[in-house]
C-alpha cells in the first residue's frame, strides 16, 4: 500500500480501535455495540434488498442537490465577485440565508411545497448555495487584474474568458466548495428524509430510532458514510490535487 494510502487506513483502523474500547467500557450492545457485532445485521440487510434501495434514494437527492447548489452557488458567487453593484445588492440576502437554520428551511419548504421530492431538494439545495456562493465569490475577487488586462488585449470572447482566464484562477475554490458542500449536503439530506421522506437512509435511521435499535442506526449510517469516503478519495481529492498541481511545479 502506498505511503498516501496507508496512513488514511491507519487513521481509520485507529478510529476501530477507540471504537472497540467504547464499547467494551460501555458492556451494553443496546448503547454501543463492538463493530463486530453490526456484520450480522448488514449483511441481512444487504441481501434482502432495503440496504442498497434507501443507499440508492439519499445518494440521487445527494447528487440532484449537490449539482444545483454548485451551478447556482457558482454562478451567484462569480457575478457576485466580479460587479460590486450586484454584491451590495444581494449581499444582505446571503447574510439571511446563512444565518436561516437548516431546520427552518425544511419545515418551510414542506409546509409550503409538500411532503415530496421536490420540497426535499430545493431544501437541500437553498441550505447549500448561500456556502458554495460565499466561498466562489472570494475566489473571483481574487482574480489577478493582469490576466484581465491581458484577456482585454487579445480581446477573448467571454466564452474564451471564462474557460482560459476565469475557472483557472476559480478552481481551487470550487473544489474547496465542493469538498465541503459535499460534505454538508449530505447531512442535511439525513434530516430531510429524517422528517419527511419514506426512503433513503435518514427514514431509515428515523425507523430504528424509535425502536430503539442503535445496531441498525448504525448500519445504515456508517454504509452511507463509507459511499461518501469513496467519493472523496476517487474523485474530490484526486481533483484537488489536479487543480494544486501548479502550485508545486
Amino acid at each position: 500500500m502506498s505511503g498516501r494510502g496507508s496512513i488514511p487506513a491507519a487513521s481509520l483502523f485507529g478510529l476501530l480501535i477507540l471504537w472497540t474500547v467504547a464499547a467494551t467500557l460501555t458492556a451494553d450492545p443496546q448503547v454501543l455495540p463492538q463493530p463486530w457485532a453490526l456484520a450480522g445485521p448488514f449483511l441481512r440487510e444487504l441481501q434482502s434488498g432495503d440496504l442498497l434501495y434507501h443507499l440508492g434514494a439519499t445518494l440521487l437527492r445527494v447528487i440532484w442537490a449537490f449539482a444545483l447548489a454548485m451551478a447556482i452557488g457558482c454562478a451567484l458567487g462569480l457575478v457576485m465577485g466580479r460587479f460590486e453593484k450586484v454584491d451590495r445588492w444581494l449581499d444582505p440576502w446571503l447574510v439571511v440565508f446563512l444565518n436561516l437554520p437548516a431546520l427552518v428551511l425544511i419545515v418551510l419548504c414542506y409546509l409550503w411545497i409538500g411532503l415530496n421530492e421536490t420540497a426535499a431538494i430545493i431544501a437541500v439545495t437553498l441550505n447549500k448555495v448561500p456556502n458554495v456562493t460565499t466561498v466562489i465569490r472570494e475566489g473571483a475577487r481574487a482574480f489577478d487584474p493582469n490576466l484581465d488586462a491581458m484577456a482585454r488585449v487579445y480581446r477573448m470572447s467571454a466564452w474564451t474568458r471564462l474557460r482560459h482566464v476565469l475557472i483557472p484562477q476559480l478552481a481551487p475554490f470550487i473544489t474547496a466548495a465542493a469538498r465541503g458542500g459535499l460534505a454538508v449536503i449530505w447531512k442535511i439530506v439525513l434530516v430531510v428524509e429524517f422528517l419527511g421522506r419514506s426512503s433513503g437512509i435518514g427514514f431509515q435511521i428515523h425507523l430504528y430510532f424509535q425502536l430503539f435499535d442503535v445496531a441498525m442506526v448504525l448500519v445504515y449510517a456508517l454504509s452511507f458514510i463509507a459511499v461518501m469516503l469513496a467519493v472523496e478519495w476517487t474523485f474530490l481529492q484526486p481533483g484537488e490535487r489536479r487543480v494544486r498541481r501548479w502550485r508545486v511545479a
